[in-house]
This record gives structure tokens, sequence and C-alpha cells, in this order.
């Protein structure tokens, strides 16, 4: 197994839900293997106050999440990706920065639970359900054989991955 640590960034449009669950999940899961961050091509300035709700009640961490742009991610002086997924159909549809280091891209989109506007359990239903789906694709990532994997295989692996369960489009594989 090797030591090194794996930088992701998980994009959406406003990185206020989805993107921030997804950085918070792999901060977790991870197990320290990985440097998670979010960021949105039009952030809304916060999180979802819902979002964090969830978070704090299954003990994941909430310390220095906010809505930031994918800008803070494309200058030289930005951590170096290996891995962006984005987890919305409107940034997989959208132009990215070029990432320095090219690293490998995926979309993962799942539906949006902050556009549920229903009762306080049916929009608490629906970010518990995305967060599970991001935790599923999240689990099946942090499994994969890193070391062992060509660049196209793993590409591949990572792609597939976002065609799971829950998948809310096929359109825009890239990131």
């Amino acid at each position: 197994m090797s030591d090194r640590v794996f930088n992701i960034l998980f994009l959406c449009t406003g990185n206020s839900a989805r993107s921030i669950l997804a950085e918070s999940a792999l901060t977790k899961l991870g197990n320290g293997r990985f440097r998670a961050f979010s960021a949105g091509s039009y952030p809304k300035g916060a999180v979802n106050p819902d979002a964090i709700a969830l978070l704090e009640r299954t003990e994941y961490p909430t310390d220095g999440l906010r809505s930031k742009s994918w800008d803070e991610f494309s200058g030289p002086d930005a951590p170096v990706m290996d891995f962006v997924f984005t987890v919305c159909d409107d940034a997989a549809g959208e132009t990215c920065p070029i990432w320095p280091g090219h690293p490998v891209t995926a979309h993962w989109g799942i539906e949006d639970p902050s556009h549920v506007l229903g009762t306080p359990v049916e929009r608490e239903r629906a970010f518990g359900t995305a967060l599970r789906y991001l935790e599923n694709r999240i689990k099946l990532f942090i499994a994969l054989p890193f070391e062992k994997l060509e660049a196209r295989a793993l590409q591949a692996q990572v792609r597939e991955i976002g065609h799971g369960e829950g998948a809310s489009s096929r359109r825009g594989d890239a990131a």
C-alpha cells in the first residue's frame, strides 16, 4: 500500500450542499489517505444549513467547510489535484478551468437535495439520500488499487463509479 496522499476536488455549481457533503465524507472515510476539497463555479457563499445539520448528526467533520470558487484551485499556488469529480449536472456541463497536473476526472452527478421544498422531514430525507449515494461512490473509490491501475484503467473505474445508484445523468463524464 502506498503512503501517498491524494488530493481530490469535488465540484458543484453552488458549492453549498453535494460537494460539501462529498468533501466531508471523503475526509472521514479516507482515513488520511486523501485530502478532500470542494468548490463551485458560482458559489453561493454559504453552506446549506441542512447539509451542516446532517454532517453533524452523522459525526462527519464540519470544521473549515465553506462555499468557495473553483478559482481557488486553478491558480499556481493551489494544491495540485489528483482527481476532480463533478457532483452536479450543471457543473459537468460547464467549461472547467485547466487543472494543474492533469487530474483524473469523472462526473458523479446526483440530484440536488437543496431543491426539495417539502417538510423538514422530506428535506432531511433528501439530504440523507444524497449523502448515502456519495458515501457509496466514495467507498468504491477509496477501495480502488491505485498503485496497480494504469492511468486509462483508473480513469475508466472512476467514471464507472459515477454511473451507480442515484446517478442523476449520464451526460458529461468529464469534470
